[in-house]
């Protein structure tokens, strides 16, 4: 290895005021289910546009909490494209749903209305109650389309908006405000825009559901007397609520973020524009820097819109450049520089074949065969970028 520094593929960004927020939370009376929780539940549905926004431990229990508030469960199914990671589709398999998979377009990994249209015909006996679009690598999935498919066939609509927070879609659409879903889900894992250590969010513009989802958060508990089940527990001879008790109306789960979490991501939210426009900035000058490279390597194809990028992903064949993707990647990180794949198609992983049996997924498996991430993340420069993609030159032969 050189004597630069290592560039992993991703990297969170965490400034002294960022301490400052969680040191002060340590410093106070509570840890957890207290005002910070409140106050990023707040910023966020600001930020994105939502009316509510439910923080909770992490993505995948964003997910979960989703799925659970709509009644998906045993017999119904839903529809996730195969490019994405695992946890889009576990999240109905925990509540005992089927998942089928979709296709997706081979140059950008995003479910096409084609795509959905297509897994839907395949499977005409299915009860499908949903469709989870993703929006990979921090693009939109074209929304307006697969909405329309989604509401003549009665799907209600998760969003998988993981690695899309801030990104503006071509028609305009904030990821988060709920335009075209039901519900929009974020994680805010260290590899993305923004950082909770661990933590997720969704986002909805339905009332009825943001209870539901705050309740199961909690394991099913409430305090609120105005819902009160039993009268007699609940009550005393007044009419007034007993100080002590609280009903578990529904089998929840302890998904909640506490406020030190929260707290670190009211920080990192209030930076959301200068992070954005940071791998805006450095995925535009990948993009150039990449173009002489083609057609052996390029970078994947535009949806539109304004994405806030995720991942920096380069599409290589590397059988015409004498290589493979694990030589390619051995070469770089011996250079100091870490790349990864996002994703193993869901159908090529061991689970899902079980389940699912040996499935052709074209679009998806050209994305994967291709698909390397390249370092990205906010505390980066456009020399940074230089460096990798001369590297990558170099170790490709080109």
């Amino acid at each position: 290895m050189s004597g630069e520094a290592f560039l992993p593929y991703c990297r969170h960004v965490v400034d002294e005021d960022d301490i400052a927020a969680v040191a002060a939370v340590m410093r106070g009376d509570i840890l957890t289910t207290g005002p910070a929780v409140a106050a990023f539940e707040d910023a966020l549905a600001k930020v994105v546009g939502a009316r509510h926004a439910v923080v909770c431990a992490n993505g995948t229990a964003a997910l979960h909490l989703a799925v659970l508030a709509l009644e998906i469960g045993p017999g119904d199914a839903v529809l996730v494209p195969a490019q994405t990671f695992a946890a889009t589709g576990n999240c109905a398999r925990y509540a005992g749903a089927e998942v089928v998979l979709t296709d997706v377009d081979p140059d950008s990994g995003l479910m096409r209305v084609g795509d959905l249209e297509a897994a839907m015909a395949a499977h005409p006996g299915k009860r499908f109650k949903a469709v989870l679009p993703v929006h990979l690598n921090g693009q939109s999935a074209d929304m307006p389309g697969l909405a329309a498919v989604a509401r003549r066939h009665g799907l209600k609509i998760i969003e998988d908006c993981c690695h899309a927070l801030g990104t503006v879609a071509a028609d305009g659409t904030v990821i988060g405000d709920c335009r075209h879903g039901e519900m929009n889900v974020f994680s805010f894992h260290p590899a993305k825009t923004i950082a909770m250590g661990e933590g997720g969010a969704i986002t909805t513009n339905d009332e009825a559901l943001a209870t539901r989802l705050r309740l199961l958060r909690g394991h099913g508990i409430t305090r609120d007397s105005a819902v009160f089940v039993d009268q007699e527990g609940g009550f005393d001879d007044s009419g007034a609520p007993n100080p002590w008790y609280y009903e578990m109306q529904a089998l929840g789960f302890n998904y909640r973020a506490c406020d030190i979490q929260c707290a670190l991501g009211t920080s990192q939210l209030a930076k959301l524009p200068r992070f954005a426009e940071a791998r805006r900035r450095l995925v535009r000058h990948y993009r150039d820097r990449l173009a002489p490279l083609a057609p052996k390597v390029k970078p994947i194809t535009l949806s539109g819109g304004e994405a806030v990028w995720h991942l920096s992903v380069a599409l290589i064949d590397y059988q015409a450049c004498g290589t493979t993707r694990a030589q390619v990647m051995n070469a770089l990180r011996a250079r100091g520089i870490g790349t990864q794949v996002n994703y193993i198609p869901m159908h090529k992983l061991p689970y899902y074949r079980g389940l699912l049996g040996d499935i052709s997924l074209p679009g998806a498996e050209e994305y994967y065969r291709r698909c390397l991430s390249l370092p990205l993340s906010a505390a980066m420069t456009e020399a940074d970028v230089d460096r990798v993609v001369e590297t990558l030159r170099e170790v490709l032969g080109l």
